[in-house]
């Protein structure tokens, strides 16, 4: 009972004195992440943020899209952080805040609107969210929920690193804010995006098109903005709410058509097949020219660094990596050798033609049980690929074919349709006249069904008039 007093009275001082000043509000708050361990968990997650999705290969379109933020973040509470603007290469429409002050917009988000307003409303809310401290806000009670590792990791550095708190990494893209968070965040990100000029009517619009968006994520391992961003109605209407309070005239205020859609013309739209896409429960890479087979019914996915198919079941997993140019048995010695690996029996052939090298392990996992496996590294197009499938030592015997199998069918792509495929992008036109969306259509033909066509033009319906003088997107292949 007295270790228990004792323990307690360790919690409650952790907790007077875990405490910093809003830079927003001004009230002292829970705060266990101080600002210096907020800026390098933001760093770190932002370094893996654009390694795993990757970023958009387009100079001019980054860098308008910096200085939007840059002019805001630089007239916030926090204007010293390291602020970080970044498109990311994915499809689904979305925005993400890191701690820290590191931004990050999709190509989906840019494809669904249309102009600098809109585009500044959403980077201003996401700038909201990290002026006031909300995702510290959010760490800090999850840690304060857990208060035995808590204090043990204020106590102790290296239980802090195991405990999570040095690095958050990618689950930080996942925060899912309160209501009260979502709100404040608009607040902050219309008085941003109103202090530099911007019609912040466009909220409305913007947020009206997002929610639309939400079923267009696609196969992006992304979650939707409408599930991280949720109250779509509530908060239009509170918008509508703040302009109509509003004591100065909107007119002159900027939202510049013109010069967002000059930036966002020749974006790619969509999955992008260059990078590689499933047909089926077969995958192809066009540009690294293979393709392999994983079991009918797995859910597969595909990411910047990473191909993985999971069981129905979710409790096996293939995945298919780079492993740099070694040749296979060094690569197979080496993934045999690490800390933690038990290696089986082992093998040298070739698959399809290419060298390859093959073999069994098991791994002990930090809960205490046991993993199971296939590795297999093959030589191909001057790189050596690795091929892993894993589940618990208990169902490998389940699954240990199915590994075989979907390794076993790693080969050169000779489907010349699939070497030649080429990404949808978005093409601006200036309507000469007016017109309703299907005569657009018509006269400028899509390769997108006219309900999506609709939706990244912001209009209701086909027979929509859009006036003479419109900046139109639609959607061409290039």
């Amino acid at each position: 009972m007295r270790l228990g007093l004792n323990f307690s009275r360790v919690v409650l001082a952790v907790v007077l004195t875990a405490c910093a000043t809003n830079p927003v509000t001004g009230r002292r708050e829970l705060a266990l992440i101080s600002e210096a361990q907020e800026i390098q968990m933001g760093q770190e997650a932002a370094q893996q943020a654009a390694a795993t999705f990757g970023v958009v290969d387009d100079a001019a379109l980054q860098r308008y899209v910096s200085d939007i933020g840059m002019a805001m973040a630089r007239d916030s509470e926090r204007p010293e952080l390291p602020w970080s603007f970044q498109v990311v290469d994915d499809p689904s429409p979305n925005a993400f805040a890191l701690p820290g002050g590191f931004i990050f917009v999709t190509r989906g988000l840019l494809t669904m609107m249309s102009d600098e307003a809109e585009l500044a409303t959403v980077i201003g809310h996401e700038i909201g969210h990290v002026t006031a401290r909300h995702s510290v806000q959010q760490m800090s009670r999850a840690q304060l929920a857990q208060i035995g590792l808590v204090a043990g990791s204020i106590l102790s550095p290296q239980i802090a690193e195991l405990s999570g708190l040095a690095s958050q990494g990618l689950q930080l893209l996942f925060l899912r804010y309160g209501r009260d968070a979502e709100y404040q965040a608009d607040d902050l990100g219309f008085r941003y995006a109103l202090n530099d000029n911007y019609d912040v009517r466009a909220f409305q619009s913007t947020f009206t098109s997002l929610a639309r968006a939400s079923a267009l994520a696609g196969s992006s391992p992304l979650p939707t903005w409408l599930s991280t961003h949720p109250y779509p109605e509530d908060r239009i209407a509170r918008n509508q709410d703040r302009v109509a309070a509003l004591d100065r005239s909107l007119s002159g205020t900027i939202r510049d058509p013109e010069e967002y859609m000059t930036r966002i013309n020749g974006l790619v739209y969509g999955n992008n097949p260059r990078n590689g896409f499933f047909e089926g429960n077969v995958f192809h890479h066009p540009d690294l020219a293979f393709r392999i087979t994983f079991p009918q019914g797995w859910k597969g996915q595909n990411m910047t660094q990473a191909v993985i198919a999971v069981s129905p079941q979710e409790d096996a997993i293939i995945q298919l990596t780079l492993a740099g140019n070694a040749s296979p048995s060094a690569a197979l010695q080496q993934f045999l050798s690490q800390q933690g690996i038990q290696p089986g029996q082992a093998s040298t052939q070739t698959l399809h033609g290419n060298p390859a090298a093959v073999g069994t392990f098991q791994a002990q996992t930090q809960e205490g049980g046991v993993l199971q496996g296939l590795v297999a590294m093959v030589q191909y197009g001057g790189n050596t690929y690795q091929l892993l499938g894993y589940t618990s030592a208990q169902q490998y015997q389940a699954y240990g074919s199915s590994f075989q199998q979907s390794l076993g069918t790693f080969q050169r792509e000779t489907n010349q349709s699939v070497l030649a495929a080429k990404p949808n992008r978005v093409s601006t036109v200036k309507l000469p006249s007016a017109m309703s969306l299907s005569q657009f259509n018509q006269r400028y033909p899509s390769s997108i069904s006219i309900e999506e066509l609709a939706l990244i033009n912001q209009v209701q319906s086909a027979g929509a008039v859009m006036p003479a003088g419109t900046i139109a997107k639609r959607v061409v292949e290039r």
